[in-house]
């Protein structure tokens, strides 16, 4: 299946655009992929690793002024808090936003069923999942997480969408390839729902300032 860095660059304009990346995490995020294929790219994250490409600060914190040519952000817009003000510096800094996000929300008794006793199988066959093995347990560890139906009301409020993909997701707290390929035949037949989603965007004003007069 793509990854999210491949989402990245299939939507990015030619390189060197300037490419910001919201929440890359300790491990980078996508921002060495970027770096690979010649795009200038700033990454931050509180927890970001060391290196020119890094810096180790919020959005609501972050000072460069900008402009970027597009930004990505992956498994993070949930927890930004507040949502709308993040947002609103965030389409100001670039025209194009790329999203990889997750609906905890649709997580529903099958699938969460299916979730735990695949999860209890992998543990009994001598692996470790990263995820959880209790739905609940987890809920009740990420309160205050935006829902993705808010997320999408909010990205649309300023960005004209693009792409919006529904796909699986708990195969990356698996971490095993024959999960997702798993989890996946079970989304296509319709027996659990797709969690996580990808989004691409045009900020509304570079729709309106690009389109052929009437």
């Amino acid at each position: 299946m793509t990854t999210f860095a491949e989402f990245v660059l299939a939507h990015l304009p030619p390189a060197p655009a300037r490419v910001l990346e919201v929440g890359c995490g300790h491990e980078g995020g996508v921002a060495y992929e970027l770096d690979e294929a010649g795009y200038d790219v700033l990454a931050i994250d509180p927890h970001a690793p060391e290196g020119p490409l890094f810096r180790r600060t919020t959005l609501e914190e972050l000072d460069d002024p900008g402009p970027f040519d597009a930004a990505d952000a992956g498994r993070v817009l949930h927890h930004v808090e507040p949502l709308a003000s993040g947002l609103d510096k965030l389409v100001s800094l670039a025209p194009l936003l790329l999203v990889d996000e997750f609906a905890w929300e649709r997580i529903d008794e099958p699938a969460q069923s299916w979730y735990e006793s695949h999860h209890r199988a992998l543990r009994a066959a001598g692996q470790e999942p990263y995820g959880p093995a209790s739905i609940d347990e987890w809920r009740r560890n990420h309160p205050g997480l935006h829902r993705s139906d808010d997320l999408l009301r909010e990205l649309e409020q300023r960005y004209a969408t693009r792409v919006l993909e529904r796909r699986p997701y708990f195969y990356r707290w698996f971490e095993t390839p024959a999960s997702e390929q798993l989890e996946q035949s079970l989304v296509d037949a319709g027996a659990i729902p797709a969690i996580g989603w990808r989004y691409a965007g045009v900020r509304t004003e570079t729709v309106s300032s690009t389109a052929l007069p009437r």
